[in-house]
């Protein structure tokens, strides 16, 4: 018996319904980004439409490429040249349908990358905050976790990296927020939503003066670190949903 496939319009759509894609403003296009072939038998999941993921996709015999950062960003440049000509070609040549989900995935209540944070830190959930409430926050579960110091140990131990941690590590913690990726600038917000820790991924000079002048320590913990969950629990679902493979590649990146 061979491999089971599935329409792809049939996981379009349900990826559309399931991540309620027409109801969150983005700043790039979610869903299908590069066509290819028509049924679907084989995922590989990664963060970003690299080169080396287009080429591990291929590798795996892939015929779907499923991921947080895709092409088509606001602003950029719309030539198809230099890299992005590449990752295009090889997609077109090996006829392998790129899928990219970029702010639905962050905020969604049980797949997103911020929530899929939640539960690998060990965070219970308190509300949300920021534009369409990608902000959490909460609190640390494990009563050992009670200043800035043990949060960030708890980072380290779990994404693998140590994280850039501004303020007092003898800080005691309260409300924590987090939001994965490059979302730095929803510090003021997590403050005024009452945290006195905030994490994301990246950091910006201006950060810093922030964090220090609304009295909360910021841990900037990798873009690439902190979102490398929500796309696999995606990846995961359309496997049980459809009964097709899925893989997920990790693309090491220091940022």
């Amino acid at each position: 018996m061979g491999q089971k496939t599935v329409d792809r319009n049939e996981v379009i759509k349900f990826l559309a319904d399931v991540l309620k894609i027409s109801l969150i403003r983005d700043y790039c296009p979610n869903g299908l980004q590069v066509e290819g072939k028509s049924r679907i038998s084989s995922v590989v999941s990664g963060v970003t439409a690299s080169l080396a993921l287009i080429e591990a996709a291929i590798e795996l015999n892939a015929d779907t490429l499923l991921v947080h950062h895709g092409y088509f960003w606001r602003n950029e440049n719309e030539c198809i040249t230099g890299p992005k000509q590449k990752r295009i070609k090889k997609l077109l040549t090996h006829d392998i349908n790129l899928l990219a989900y970029h702010l639905p995935l962050d905020c969604h209540p049980e797949l997103g990358n911020n929530v899929q944070l939640a539960k690998l830190l060990n965070f219970g959930t308190t509300g949300r905050f920021g534009e369409n409430e990608l902000g959490w926050l909460g609190k640390a579960a494990d009563p050992e976790i009670v200043t800035v110091a043990n949060l960030a140990k708890l980072i380290e131990t779990k994404l693998g990296r140590k994280p850039l941690v501004i303020g007092n590590p003898a800080k005691k913690l309260g409300n924590i927020g987090w939001c994965s990726g490059a979302a730095q600038d929803l510090l003021p917000a997590a403050a005024q939503a009452g945290a006195t820790a905030y994490l994301s991924g990246e950091i910006s000079e201006r950060t810093v003066h922030e964090a220090l002048e609304y009295d909360i320590a910021y841990l900037a913990c990798g873009h690439h670190a902190t979102e490398r969950f929500g796309i696999q629990a995606l990846g995961n679902l359309l496997e049980e949903q459809f009964g097709i493979a899925h893989t997920y590649v990790e693309i090491d990146n220091p940022v």
